[in-house]
């Protein structure tokens, strides 16, 4: 073995940056409070999307910004947390311009397709193949022309993702259960999905643990750093390793400040809640309800309906009026029966100014390294970002541009 490695977090992320670790011959712990798969990584849409290369912060946020700030529609929430975060709000729109969007979709692209191409690959060593859907997904309209779909297709084209602009008789082709909700329709070809966002992640786990990984059941308290590495107090018992890899998602930030190391995370939280599925109805694959600003998802648990954007703290309390909102108006769309749970779920999800996720070498930190900030796409985004990671710590060449992911840019 070349050294032990201990990768901080089990969501998508963490247990892709210990697959890839693991196969270049590294000792690897995977250490969590709870199993694999169950914090942020279980509760998103379950899409491989190839198209979400285009951040939040572009040029059309500023047309969006009046409706926005009345705070009532259902894709983007805001509380008054974020207004006492102005450097981090202010970094965040000095975002919104062309050249920054051109420049961040690039190398989002680069990271989104790798991560495709691996997760195919993983899910089949991993035999979880049952779970997988290569039917694309579908972005609907309910008032737009298809000059909207039109535009972003070919906003899409340059990037080699394919696409279907559709009318209403196609979008009933696809999804019956819609009925004429929708006008104007985008097939996105290039993309896959799962009906376990969270089966996935811990079906990884498992190869990983299988092939001699080792998957450590506690809470991280602090990192100290030794002589000869590492240092990892846990709940359970101080763990030793010559490299560290922080990917604990919304929680990273805090386990780095007693280093000395700020880095500027706020939350993009999100919100989930299973329908039942009448037979017969309910979508076929993952749906974006444009204006109405939800994610609905055949999923093993129901139609899963996932909210739109809530930009606040990552702990502060829950405000499920987004996520029922979202959910009464896919449950009268798609015909769906009634909430199977009792509570929505929700989850934070770390977002950088840049909404670029942070990838590398932590500066003045020998052999610790970062791996989160993925904002809404970790889920898209965590296998290349593990390939990047193991390929660093190993002195290799990563197989995509990593400069622009680097944590030193903070």
């Amino acid at each position: 073995m070349k050294g032990k490695i201990a990768v901080l977090g089990a969501g998508m992320v963490g247990v892709c940056c210990a697959l890839s670790l693991q196969r270049r011959g590294y000792a690897v712990m995977l250490i969590d409070r709870k199993a694999p798969g169950r914090e942020t990584s279980y509760g998103n849409s379950g899409v491989f999307s190839r198209s979400s290369i285009f951040p939040i912060n572009g040029p059309g946020l500023w047309r969006q910004l009046p409706r926005d700030l009345a705070n009532r529609h259902p894709a983007v929430r805001w509380r008054a947390s974020l207004l006492a975060e102005p450097r981090w709000l202010a970094a965040f729109l000095s975002q919104c311009t062309p050249e920054s969007v051109a420049r961040r979709a690039s190398v989002l692209d680069a990271l989104i397709k790798l991560s495709l191409d691996l997760n195919r690959q993983l899910i089949a060593d991993a035999g979880l193949g049952q779970h997988i859907r290569e039917t694309g997904w579908l972005k609907v309209w309910r008032n737009a022309g298809t000059a909207v779909a039109t535009a972003e297709a070919r906003a899409l084209e340059p990037f080699g993702i394919r696409t279907e602009v559709l009318g209403p008789e196609g979008i009933a082709r696809l999804e019956p259960a819609t009925g004429p909700a929708f006008q104007t329709g985008l097939h996105i070809l290039d993309s896959a999905s799962v009906d376990d966002p969270g089966a996935i992640v811990a079906g990884y786990a498992r190869l990983f643990s299988h092939d001699g990984g080792s998957l450590v059941a506690a809470e991280v308290r602090a990192l100290l750093k030794t002589t000869t590495g590492w240092r990892i107090e846990t709940t359970a018992a101080p763990l030793d390793a010559d490299f560290v890899v922080v990917a604990l998602g919304p929680w990273s930030a805090d386990i780095l400040r007693p280093l000395g190391v700020r880095m500027p995370l706020f939350f993009e939280r999100g919100y989930h809640l299973h329908l039942a599925v009448p037979p017969g109805k309910g979508p076929r694959r993952a749906v974006y309800d444009v204006d109405g600003g939800y994610v609905v998802s055949p999923c093993a648990s129901g139609a899963r309906v996932t909210s739109g954007v809530e930009l606040s703290r990552r702990d502060a309390p829950a405000n499920v009026s987004q996520i029922t909102a979202a959910a009464e108006l896919a449950r009268k769309t798609f015909a769906l029966g009634d909430a199977i749970e009792t509570a929505p779920w929700l989850g934070s999800r770390p977002t950088l100014p840049d909404s670029l996720p942070a990838i590398g070498p932590i500066p003045l930190q020998h052999g610790l390294y970062a791996a989160f900030g993925h904002q809404h796409i970790g889920f898209s985004t965590g296998a290349a970002t593990g390939e990047i990671i193991a390929a660093m710590i190993a002195g290799e060449a990563p197989s995509i541009d990593a400069a622009p992911f680097a944590p030193s840019r903070f």
